[in-house]
């Protein structure tokens, strides 16, 4: 099972839940951004740190060198599209993804992910073609003039509703898993 995260359109507070949740607890995660994240790289040093911990007394420096981070940050070139491509290019079911983004959330339930958004909503393989449709319909009026897209902040109320959604799927990946 892997976790896969559209970091260009997940909010850091929402990276630092997820980065919390799977520290210290051997879930591979992948970040694809088309810019390092300081705050995945701080995740991704400390992981290290805390793999390599029970290893230092008993195995040589460069064995303990060897040991890595199941957390990776995929920084991809600029441009449309560049980091969906990549998450969407190296997802394989089982697994966890999280965007923003409707057009990879279609793609990733192809491949057979969970898939959720920013806000706790879980994307469902039933239902994605009606958000297609609605997106590109918003898109047409925004470029008519005729429709302002502006989204909620996000509050409390929808920090709680990502979290618990996430904590939901994971657990029950995880007891697929075992």
């Amino acid at each position: 099972m892997r976790l896969y995260i559209d970091a260009d359109s997940v909010p850091r507070q929402h990276r630092a839940i997820i980065l919390r949740r799977i520290i210290g607890k051997d879930i591979d995660a992948l970040f694809a951004a088309d810019r390092s994240l300081p705050d995945v790289e701080a995740a991704i040093a400390r992981d290290k740190a805390e793999r390599r911990r029970p290893y230092r007394e008993t195995l040589p420096p460069e064995e303990v060198r060897r040991i890595g981070s199941r957390i990776e940050m995929l920084v991809v070139e600029s441009g449309v599209n560049s980091a969906d491509d990549a998450l969407a290019g190296r997802a394989v079911a089982p697994g966890l993804a999280v965007t923003h983004d409707i057009p990879l959330a279609a793609r990733l339930l192809e491949k057979g992910l969970y898939v959720i958004d920013d806000r706790g909503g879980e994307y469902q393989s039933a239902t994605i073609r009606a958000r297609l449709q609605e997106r590109e319909n918003n898109r047409a009026f925004r470029e008519m003039g005729l429709f302002d897209n502006k989204q909620r902040s996000f509050d409390e109320r929808a920090v709680r509703e990502f979290s618990n959604t996430f904590d939901r799927l994971l657990t029950k990946l995880l007891k697929e898993e075992a």
